[in-house]
């Protein structure tokens, strides 16, 4: 995996969480910078998936492996989960949901790591 590209999601990951809690203690709704940071989150998802996909077959236990590939396309589905329930949801409670999914981006991403890390 790539170490650099792990840091940069989890910065992503923080700041969007930072935004939605910032929304969240404001009362405000879902807007462009928020959208923005959780597209830019998955563009390096995306990029995440790719190189993951590629270099999975570097560990060995099969379990392991098969665990890896599905933390990298489940991460995937978060990010747009989220911003979708905060857009249909009209009250600042939808920032509270953003707010978790950036956690759950930070844990799977963290936990794609650990994965690799400990079986490469």
């Amino acid at each position: 995996m790539l170490q650099p590209l792990t840091v940069v999601l989890l910065v992503a990951s923080g700041l969007l969480g930072l935004l939605a809690a910032h929304h969240l203690l404001r009362g405000r709704l879902v807007d462009d910078p928020l959208i923005i940071v959780g597209a830019a989150i998955e563009v390096a998802l995306l990029v995440q998936l790719v190189v993951g996909l590629t270099k999975a077959s570097a560990i060995g236990d099969g379990a392991e492996r098969a665990t890896f590939i599905a933390y990298l396309f489940t991460v995937l589905l978060v990010i747009p989960a989220t911003i979708v329930i905060a857009v249909k949801e009209k009250t600042q409670w939808a920032m509270a949901v953003v707010l978790g999914g950036a956690l759950v981006v930070a844990i799977l991403v963290a936990r794609l790591q650990q994965v690799w890390t400990l079986n490469v």
